[in-house]
């Protein structure tokens, strides 16, 4: 899964990305896509490593991409912008990234530092540039449609829905907004749209106003979080002594950059099960809703065919009892059946046979 990291020029976008993965920036680079991949943060994977001691430990992980900024103050850069953004389309999500912070030695973009407008700036060109892929398509079907062929009956269901769509973007709202059920979110997202992707806003503020809230919020925004990347990128390079002393001097439990990373985890509807013994202590991702012989699957597919029972504990459970066999004894582990839904947190083991 992966989540595109966008903003202006000068809004510490590639500063957050160096945050988020470890990966220095090199200005020499400073106008290509960078792509990492990275850890999800989890404490349960931790309390499991610490009773195992694993020979492996392998948590959840997402890709992020780093999108070079371009302004948008007029038609060249509003051209290259949309450029840059077709390699956002193929991502699942997006991290919006502003500038609520001042400093003499970081250009301002137009000459201003004001969040809000260049989030609002930014929303809009994903709307425009939505808005002329979806005229295209509607084009294209309106003369398709007009004759007769075995996809038309398709062809005129999609057509009514491209222009439910292309009424919602003029009026400046998202394309999410016009979608009605899963077989229509399945056609938008064959076409990448770019407000159709979940979206995370990070306001970068300056190292005093780290521990209040967001100036703001955007409505078609899922969550909307206050950092300072330039803070972040620095506690990324700590070791984990010098990081909680830190940390703690703020007066602040973790880095920022793992709610940020949770929060990407979660926007796009993803859990994770949990497998743990003295080989692998491990998370597994899953979409939510997914039943136990589908997760069953993402371990092996001779898992999932030869299926019989999942012996499942909630991680909370398996936490206040210590271990297995005194979350055994306390009744805490279930026997589920193949359309048992497994929950985030659950500690399973598949019973099968083939």
């Amino acid at each position: 899964m992966r989540f595109a990291i966008i903003g202006p020029p000068q809004s510490g976008k590639s500063t957050l990305f160096a945050a988020i993965t470890g990966q220095q920036a090199d200005p020499s680079q400073a106008l290509q896509e960078h792509l990492a991949t990275i850890d999800v943060p989890d404490d349960r994977l931790d309390f499991l490593s610490d009773i195992y001691s694993p020979k492996k430990y392998t948590p959840a992980r997402l890709e992020f991409l780093d999108i070079p900024g371009a302004s948008l103050a007029d038609a060249a850069g509003q051209a290259e912008f949309r450029k840059r953004t077709q390699a956002a389309r193929k991502c699942d999500g997006l991290v919006m990234v502003v500038r609520d912070f001042e400093s003499d030695g970081v250009l301002k973009y137009r000459n201003r530092v004001d969040a809000k407008a260049d989030l609002d700036e930014l929303f809009s060109e994903l709307i425009f540039a939505d808005l002329e892929q979806v005229a295209n398509r509607v084009e294209k079907l309106e003369k398709s449609t007009q004759k007769p062929s075995k996809n038309r009956e398709a062809e005129l269901r999609e057509l009514k829905m491209m222009k439910r769509v292309q009424d919602a973007l003029e009026s400046e709202a998202p394309v999410s907004s016009a979608i009605e059920n899963d077989d229509e979110r399945r056609i938008a997202q064959s076409f990448g749209f770019l407000t159709l992707k979940p979206v995370l806003v990070v306001i970068n503020v300056g190292e005093d106003k780290i521990a209040g809230d967001p100036p703001f919020k955007h409505s078609h925004a899922l969550a909307t979080m206050s950092l300072s990347a330039e803070m972040e990128a620095e506690i990324a390079q700590l070791d984990k002594d010098d990081r909680n002393a830190f940390l703690e001097d703020l007066g602040l439990q973790e880095p920022a950059r793992a709610k940020l990373i949770r929060a990407c985890y979660d926007s796009i509807g993803l859990v994770s099960f949990l497998t743990a013994g003295e080989d692998e202590v491990r998370a597994w991702t899953i979409r939510k809703d997914t039943p136990a012989v589908e997760a069953a699957g993402k371990i092996h597919s001779d898992i999932q065919r030869g299926f019989i029972r999942a012996e499942v504990v909630a991680f909370d459970d398996f936490k206040a009892a210590g271990d297995m066999r005194s979350a055994k004894t306390a009744n805490k582990v279930r026997l589920e059946p193949k359309a048992y839904i497994v929950k985030d947190g659950d500690i399973i083991n598949f019973r099968f046979n083939v």
